[in-house]
């Protein structure tokens, strides 16, 4: 049995640094608990160390008892994480400065960002669900944290959805445990191919309906526009970045080593499911004026993209790489857009932002790279994740996939210059 603690370097910095803050906050004065969220950071930091390491010296593993990976989706995803968590700690800095829940909102932000890396990592059924609620029960406080209507109703909106697919994705794990008489990856790969049919595919549907909720992909999607706009900025940019992360590639480990083998057509499911979301959210963002709606109906469309590459997961190469890159990009450009948002906490709507290349040209220059970022133009990031995922896609055999895609792509430019517009007027 592999019990190497050193494999789990992130995930224990994380861990440790928000008991080590709860309670150095016990004993804080309220209004003077900044050290806090320069623990919080020091954990992402030495979580990017530990993963750097493990990255230079190549080692794959997997530990206690086969139910963590430390491979290349599991050091890249960290790194997407821990990346994305040090960003939102920077944005929280001013807004949550002074607060005298301060230290609880950073604690929070931690647990639930070890239970995303988790996720990530995930080999195991068991592990998968704990990981799921490691990172969702913390977040449902999150999105409360202003404690005003908007952050109740957002808060109590997103702890319902939570708590029905949580339970929809534990009778799923339940149903594979029984066709599979296992939990492992491993062990289920060979055994779900000779297991009922109707058993493995209701299991399945189960278990995605909770990844699903996760990601914010349709049908599992009514909460992201209200919590996105109820939340805080801070809170909004955590919850249209890191969830979409651990969900989508625990989608992908679970897919691609698990389910390899089953006679459930499942790429075809997440194709339709992929098509849906990303016309859905660009259908629905041409409607909205406030700024974070039409981030969260953006968001939405992204992960349609993101979908693609799961729909290939066992199907084509690119799959993989095209994924783990377009987080990557998708991450750091949503989170730049969302610290424009932040610093202009009165600027609620599009036109809010009338004028601001001639009053605030750094904000007006870094929301204009990020939104066309998002778009997909050349060449950001995105564009070349989106290049790869597409491509991945054809490769896979979903040509007509990927074709609507790039007409959404074109499409969400409309939108995207709707709210572009107003900065140069």
């Amino acid at each position: 049995m592999n019990e190497n603690v050193a494999a789990l370097i992130p995930e224990t910095a994380l861990v440790t640094a928000a008991v080590c803050g709860l309670l150095a906050g016990s004993w804080l004065p309220r209004r003077r608990q900044w050290p806090v969220a320069v623990l919080a950071a020091a954990a992402c930091v030495t979580g990017l160390t530990g993963d750097a390491i493990t990255m230079a010296t190549g080692s794959q593993q997997t530990v206690f008892s086969g139910a963590f990976a430390v491979d290349t989706v599991t050091d890249a995803g960290r790194l997407t994480v821990l990346a994305a968590l040090l960003l939102i700690v920077a944005l929280s800095a001013e807004p949550v400065r002074g607060h005298k829940r301060e230290t609880e909102y950073y604690v929070l932000l931690l647990l639930t960002g070890a239970g995303t890396l988790a996720m990530v990592g995930a080999t195991d059924l068991l592990t998968l669900f704990a990981g799921y609620l490691l990172a969702s029960i913390p977040a449902y406080a999150l999105a409360a944290f202003a404690k005003d209507a908007a952050g109740t109703e957002a808060a109590l909106k997103y702890y319902l959805f939570g708590a029905l697919l949580g339970t929809t994705m534990l009778a799923g794990v339940a149903l594979l445990y029984g066709a599979g008489h296992a939990t492992r990856y491993a062990a289920l790969r060979p055994a779900l191919p000779g297991a009922a049919y109707g058993l493995v595919a209701v299991g399945l549907v189960a278990v995605l309906a909770g990844l699903l909720f996760k990601t914010g992909a349709v049908p599992a999607h009514f909460w992201v526009p209200d919590v996105t706009e109820g939340a805080t900025a801070p809170v909004a940019a955590y919850v249209t970045t890191l969830p979409k992360i651990g969900g989508l590639l625990a989608g992908y480990r679970l897919l691609h080593q698990a389910l390899p083998l089953s006679d459930v057509n499942w790429p075809l499911l997440l194709a339709v499911l992929a098509a849906v979301s990303m016309t859905w959210g660009n259908l629905a963002a041409f409607l909205q004026t406030g700024v974070k709606r039409l981030l969260a109906y953006s968001t939405i469309s992204q992960v349609g993209y993101l979908l693609m590459a799961l729909a290939v997961a066992t199907r084509s190469d690119l799959a993989q790489r095209g994924l783990l890159f377009y987080l990557a990009a998708y991450a750091l450009t949503n989170l730049g857009a969302f610290a424009v948002v932040t610093a202009l906490p009165e600027a609620r709507t599009v036109r809010d932002y009338r004028g601001l290349a001639r009053h605030r040209p750094g904000l007006a220059a870094v929301l204009l790279v990020c939104l066309l970022g998002l778009v997909g133009t050349p060449p950001t990031g995105v564009f070349l994740g989106k290049l790869e995922v597409f491509t991945a896609a054809v490769d896979g055999g979903y040509t007509w996939l990927a074709a609507l895609a790039v007409a959404n792509t074109v499409a969400s430019l409309f939108y995207y210059l709707r709210w572009l517009a107003p900065l140069f007027h």
